[in-house]
C-alpha cells in the first residue's frame, strides 16, 4: 500500500532531498509508487552505511555468534540471565554487566554479542581491552589530550572493558579507570570482563586506593554473572592437536601402503 503523499514528503525532506521537495506539487499520484521506492531504497542504504560505520567505531573485530556457544561446557552458568540480556533492558536503566570466571570460558563472546545487539538497536557502542584502554591513557602527557580521551570513553550508551584481572596496574592506572567509572555511573552502562572475583581485585590494583570505592559504583546497578568450569579453548586446543596427530597418521600409513 502506497505511503500517503505527506508522509513521504515528510521523509522526502528528512533524507534532504531539496530538489524533489522543491517540486513536490508536480508530483502525480502514479508518480508518488516510484518515488516510495526510491525514498525505501535511499533509507535502507544510509541505514546500511551507518550500521556499517558504527561497528568500525566500536572496535568489536571478529567474534562468533551466541548461537555457537557450547552452554553446556561450563560447569556453571546462569543461560537465562544472560539471555535476558539480549533485551538491552539494562541499557534503559543505566545498569551493568559483569561477567566473572577464569580464562576461555566465552566471557568475551558474551560481552561481544550483547553489545553487538546494542549497535543493531541503535546504541552507541564502544569495546576496549582493560590492558589496552589504560595503556593509552597512562601514557598520555598533556591535560587536554586526557580529557578528550577520557570522554571517548565516557561518551557511548555502552562501554565494554575486557579482561580486567590478566595484568596488574599501578596506582595510575586504577586512578584512571576509577574516573571512568564515576563519570558513566548512573548514567551510562558497562560491561565488563575479569577473571577474579571482586574480593581479588586488591591484587590486580595493588595499594591503590580506589578499588573498594569503583568496585561499589560498577555492582550498584549491575547483573553478575559468574562462569565456572574448564577453558574451552584449551580443550578446542586438545581436540585440534589429536585430529592433527590422527591425519598425520593416516598420511604415514598411505605413504608405507603406497612403497611396498
Amino acid at each position: 500500500m502506497t505511503t500517503s503523499s505527506e508522509a513521504l514528503l515528510a521523509r522526502a525532506e528528512a533524507l534532504r532531498f531539496h530538489g524533489l521537495v522543491a517540486h513536490w506539487h508536480e508530483v502525480t499520484p502514479d508518480g508518488l509508487v516510484q518515488i516510495q521506492t526510491l525514498i525505501e531504497w535511499e533509507e535502507q542504504e544510509r541505514a546500511r552505511h551507518t550500521l556499517e560505520y558504527r561497528l568500525k567505531a566500536a572496535q568489536l573485530g571478529r567474534f562468533k555468534s551466541i548461537c555457537d556457544f557450547d552452554w553446556k561446557w561450563p560447569k556453571r552458568i546462569d543461560r537465562a540471565a544472560i539471555e535476558a540480556q539480549m533485551s538491552l533492558d539494562f541499557l534503559k536503566d543505566a545498569g551493568n554487566l559483569i561477567f566473572v570466571g577464569t580464562a576461555g570460558l566465552g566471557k568475551t563472546l558474551l560481552a561481544k554479542n550483547i553489545a553487538h545487539q546494542a549497535l543493531i538497536h541503535g546504541h552507541s557502542v564502544l569495546f576496549a581491552t582493560a590492558g589496552g584502554m589504560l595503556g593509552k591513557l597512562a601514557a598520555l602527557d598533556s591535560d587536554s589530550a586526557l580529557r578528550s580521551r577520557l570522554r571517548h570513553y565516557t561518551a557511548p550508551s555502552l562501554l565494554v572493558i575486557d579482561e580486567i584481572g590478566s595484568l596488574s596496574y599501578s596506582n595510575r592506572h586504577a586512578d584512571l579507570l576509577f574516573e571512568i567509572v564515576s563519570r558513566r555511573y548512573e548514567q551510562k552502562s558497562t560491561i565488563i570482563t575479569t577473571n577474579k572475583p571482586f574480593a581479588e581485585w586488591n591484587e590486580i590494583f595493588p595499594n591503590a586506593a580506589c578499588v573498594v570505592s569503583m568496585v561499589d559504583r560498577l555492582v550498584h546497578h549491575a547483573e553478575v554473572i559468574r562462569i565456572e568450569g574448564k577453558s574451552y579453548r584449551l580443550e578446542e586446543a586438545r581436540k585440534q592437536a589429536e585430529q592433527r596427530a590422527l591425519q598425520r597418521t593416516k598420511q604415514r600409513t598411505r605413504r608405507h601402503g603406497v612403497k611396498s
